[in-house]
């Protein structure tokens, strides 16, 4: 499970670049109950935070990149973002935005692995990241997409250290790759792989990309509510044994994220 108790290669934050941020930022508020905060004056509406329940659940920003398709950033906790980039780039991958000094609050980098995966990083300073993880309107999960497992666990591995274990999808669906941040025991696992053929790949042309899993009370009620504020469904709902219920989403921009009711312990 994702906590708040960041450790080194685990999720700490995440961030939504959108070509509409006052759209978007309805749009998930209508979704997830969300409140949006901005970082700037109101007719800008350049960027700002989501809050739920009054703890901070993920950033939210202006799409400026040209040619860039509206997608969820992921960033992972480290010690030395310095370090990691040059991890980063023994391992095969490619620096999108070196090391930064965000003020005081942190020092942050974005990359892309061997195959064109988007991800990043976050050595925190005074912000050690998003507020609240695993419960109802928040990050309980994190997927990569991937045309070459083999080629990602190597590359997650050498730069993060993750721990892999492998299983197998029920009815003959494929291998699902579990992660594990290096040294914690698996009730830490946060996130999961699966190689699937490039053509299953369409939202980015068969590059790889990671997504978001948010945790809902209701999966059938969040896709209603997806639905009726302009998103779409790419698969479900459907009940994932031992995992709960979950659909694959699309926001208005066609970025991609998973809403999943999880089974009661």
């Amino acid at each position: 499970m994702i906590t708040s108790e960041f450790a080194p290669g685990s999720p700490c934050w995440l961030d939504l670049g959108a070509p509409d941020v006052r759209a978007a930022s309805a749009f998930y508020s209508a979704v997830f109950g969300w409140e949006y905060e901005s970082m700037g004056q109101a007719e800008d509406m350049e960027g700002g935070m989501f809050r739920k329940d009054g703890k901070i659940v993920a950033g939210l920003g202006k799409l400026t990149e040209a040619g860039a398709r509206s997608a969820w950033m992921i960033y992972y906790n480290v010690t030395d973002a310095d370090a990691t980039t040059q991890a980063v780039e023994r391992a095969g991958g490619t620096v999108r935005l070196a090391p930064m000094d965000l003020d005081d609050w942190g020092r942050m980098a974005q990359y892309s692995d061997p195959l064109g995966g988007q991800f990043a990083v976050w050595q925190p300073g005074t912000n050690k990241g998003v507020e609240l993880v695993d419960q109802p309107g928040s990050l309980s999960w994190t997927e990569l997409y991937t045309s070459d497992a083999t080629v990602a666990k190597e590359f997650y591995g050498a730069v993060f250290g993750w721990q892999f274990s492998d299983m197998q999808l029920p009815g003959g669906g494929g291998t699902y790759t579990l992660i594990t941040p290096a040294g914690l025991p698996e009730e830490r696992m946060q996130g999961g792989l699966m190689e699937l053929p490039t053509e299953h790949l369409a939202l980015t042309n068969g590059r790889p990309y990671w997504h978001p899993v948010f945790n809902v009370t209701d999966c059938d009620a969040a896709v209603a509510k997806v639905t009726e504020n302009g998103g779409s469904v790419q698969m479900g709902p459907d009940d994932a044994e031992g995992v709960g219920r979950l659909a694959v989403c699309l926001d208005p921009s066609n970025a991609d994220f998973v809403v999943l009711t999880p089974v009661r312990g």
